[in-house]
């Protein structure tokens, strides 16, 4: 089975940089959509219903544009809190692990998305028994599948990362951040528990689905990265500068040609080697190693 580490070293390259800014300007057009065409949201929310029964497949990926929430003053704020823990954990984690964090999210939403369809055509018939209706409920509940828990799985992250961090609440009571975790954690298992309460089996159980499958993701990382998660600003800031001497360091040529002068980052067609005849450590390439004057050490 391979490691973390090879798949990174495998599909690192493609791992999207600033990833929280390209989720935020995907905001952006929703809110976008909101003010012109309020309506046509609709036919960009994770519907299962809609995908299987009509093949709306577009709805797969397009439900990542509906905003988490309506557009005011307090959104800006949310937005730029979570563009900001965002990033920090990206340069944390690295930028391919906090994508596969991301994605991963996406993905479990998705799925859990189907799995309350299945859920619904074995245990709710009534749902199901028209069209109509199931479409109805499924317009309805669709809507929950947003990135909603997603960003809220980020927060979670943040405060399993660094969770003596100090944050102002209302702008001016400092708190601990892994404070604020444990108090969204003890909402979120209220909400999963009581739900929408008598008279709304049918949404509390698609509520449930909802939370368990966007916040799976924090779950797998939370048992799979205990005790190896929490880093001080300072090791942050060691690990960044540890990592840019590296990068610097790679940039070094292995191969040389002392005629010419050559390398394989420059000419990585040439195939380079060591002359036996010349004393010293000296590397020619394919067009020089049997034209060269060999060196003698006096």
């Amino acid at each position: 089975m391979k490691s973390r580490g090879s798949f990174e070293r495998k599909f690192g390259k493609y791992a999207i940089r600033n990833l929280s800014l390209v989720l935020i300007i995907c905001y952006a057009f929703g809110y976008l959509f909101e003010m012109i065409y309020p309506n046509f949201l609709h036919y960009l929310y994770l519907n299962p219903y809609e995908i299987v029964f009509h093949g709306q497949v577009w709805r797969l990926f397009t439900w990542i544009v509906v905003p988490p929430s309506s557009f005011d003053f307090f959104t800006l704020i949310m937005l730029y809190f979570y563009y900001s823990i965002g990033t920090t954990l990206e340069r944390t984690w690295g930028t391919y692990r906090y994508n596969v964090y991301i994605f991963s999210g996406a993905l479990f939403t998705i799925l859990g998305a189907f799995l309350l369809l299945g859920y619904t055509l074995i245990f709710q018939k009534d749902v199901m028994a028209a069209p109509a209706i199931a479409e109805g409920y499924f317009m309805l509940v669709s809507a929950m599948f947003s990135t909603y828990y997603v960003n809220l799985s980020i927060f979670l992250a943040f405060a399993a990362t660094f969770p003596n961090m100090q944050v102002l609440l209302f702008f001016f009571i400092p708190i601990k951040v892994k404070v604020m975790g444990i108090i969204y954690g003890a909402i979120l298992i209220y909400q999963f528990i009581v739900g929408y309460g008598e008279g709304a089996e049918v949404l509390t159980v698609a509520n449930r689905f909802v939370i368990a499958a966007s916040l799976m993701n924090f779950i797998v990382f939370f048992f799979t990265s205990r005790g190896k998660i929490h880093m001080t600003p300072r090791q942050v800031k060691r690990r960044t500068e540890f990592k840019r001497e590296v990068k610097k360091t790679s940039n070094i040529t292995k191969h040389k040609c002392a005629i010419c002068g050559r390398t394989e980052e420059t000419n990585p067609e040439l195939e380079f080697r060591f002359c036996s005849k010349c004393q010293g450590n000296y590397e020619y390439c394919e067009e020089h190693l049997f034209t060269h004057t060999h060196v003698k050490l006096q």
